[in-house]
């Protein structure tokens, strides 16, 4: 299933929401095309959401296109309103720099840049760091009515609730940096989510407006991302799930993916997996062939995970995932016990029989309650039954000298810390 254009793949993966027009679009698309899209660096660390735009950037690199991603470092000191309902808080300039350092570098990891024809990463504060007041004004400020840019969904969302004129400015400033690129590198096409496409119109009506009407530029944005239930992606128990390992483990991401529902399996493998149609195809066919085997799952996990963070932690990733699905904690090192069930850790003074220490952790409401999961046959301690009453548990039988891995039922752990 060969794709004669990247637009139907894009469109096959269910990435693209809006053009400025489609078949434009695909007639630029047809020859090597210059693509940027911005990045705001209001965290120190970009999260899943973010990656649907970096590996859209990617597919038009890998289609032969030359990609620019342009970290905010001047933009992000105003604060975009795009689906803000309120102002959003100022970052001191050293906190803006040390994020866009931040975010350049996790850029880096995903963009190629060996070559400057085919990928480079540029912060707008290089060129609107060295506009003044009166240029702003001068020189873009006239080409912008404000009646156009009251009829901006982002602006009329924001006029009863109060919008700064600071905010008001943003869409003027990010017209200034596509009208800098399309002329310093040659940018034709603009893309970025969906919430900004008032802003990516803008900066199309700006080129025209100072180049003339028959200047080839053109928008897209992508689709906001939602799981099959509605709620927003990219979200797990903790918070979302960044881009940095440091804040979201190799082994979070892939177990996040791994436990999405079949009905979002093959479609998050379209949109985020860099797998060709035909290889998802066979994918969704044994998928389907196979109900309950996760085979969907366990694909776009792995995907997920390699092109984020390697082949290596993917392969970790799957090979905790097995040692936990098989009970055989015993093999974890003591670095993945803490990666793993660091979050469920219970500390604990001495030793004590299993019933008591499964009303200390919480793992039974009263003593009655442990001694039913005990008889029952649903206590497992790293990783083993224990059916005994009164069994001791404590530094002697711990792993690691410190840690009791204690599971009742199927889903519910708790990781003893014996601190005594």
């Amino acid at each position: 299933m060969r794709m004669a254009n990247i637009i139907d793949e894009l469109n096959y993966r269910g990435l693209i929401e809006q053009y400025s027009d489609e078949k434009k679009v695909r007639e630029m698309l047809e020859k090597k095309q210059a693509i940027y899209c911005g990045f705001d660096p209001s965290a120190s660390s970009m999260h899943l959401g973010n990656y649907v735009m970096i590996s859209l950037l990617k597919r038009f690199q890998l289609a032969g296109h030359k990609v620019v991603a342009v970290v905010g470092g001047a933009t992000g000191m105003i604060g975009d309103p795009s689906g803000k309902s309120s102002e959003r808080n100022l970052l001191t300039k050293e906190r803006l720099a040390e994020n866009t350092a931040s975010i350049k570098a996790q850029l880096e990891k995903y963009i190629d840049l060996e070559d400057p024809e085919k990928g480079a990463i540029v912060s707008n504060l290089d060129w609107l760091g060295e506009l003044s007041m009166i240029d702003f004004l001068r020189d873009y400020g006239k080409y912008f009515s404000v009646n156009y840019m009251l009829s901006k969904e982002i602006v009329k969302s924001r006029l009863e609730a109060g919008i700064s004129f600071t905010e008001f400015a943003y869409q003027i400033l990010q017209s200034i940096d596509f009208y800098h690129l399309h002329h310093a590198l040659g940018v034709t096409m603009q893309i970025g989510g969906n919430d900004q496409w008032g802003n990516l119109t803008s900066g199309l009506e700006l080129i025209r407006k100072i180049d003339g009407e028959g200047e080839e530029v053109a928008v897209m944005t992508g689709k906001l991302i939602l799981r099959s239930d509605g709620k927003k992606f990219g979200k797990s128990e903790k918070g979302a799930l960044f881009l940095d390992p440091k804040l979201t483990s190799p082994y979070e991401i892939y177990q996040w993916f791994y436990n999405v529902t079949d009905e979002d399996a093959i479609r998050f493998l379209k949109i985020f997996s860099f797998l060709a149609p035909e290889q998802i195809t066979e994918v969704e066919k044994e998928h389907v062939a196979n109900p309950g085997s996760r085979i969907g799952q366990k694909k776009l996990a792995y995907e997920i995970t390699k092109d984020l963070h390697g082949v290596a932690e993917a392969d970790h990733a799957v090979e905790l995932s097995e040692a936990l699905f098989q009970g055989k904690v015993g093999s974890l090192s003591e670095e993945d016990i803490e990666l793993v069930f660091g979050s469920f850790k219970k500390e604990v003074a001495e030793e004590k029989p299993i019933e008591d220490l499964l009303v200390e952790i919480g793992a039974a409401s009263s003593k009655r309650e442990a001694r039913t999961f005990v008889q029952g046959n649903s206590v497992l301690v790293n990783g083993e039954k224990v059916t005994e009453l009164g069994t001791i548990i404590g530094k002697s039988n711990a792993l690691f000298g410190k840690y009791a891995l204690i599971r009742r039922g199927k889903k519910n752990y708790y990781l003893v810390h014996f601190v005594g």
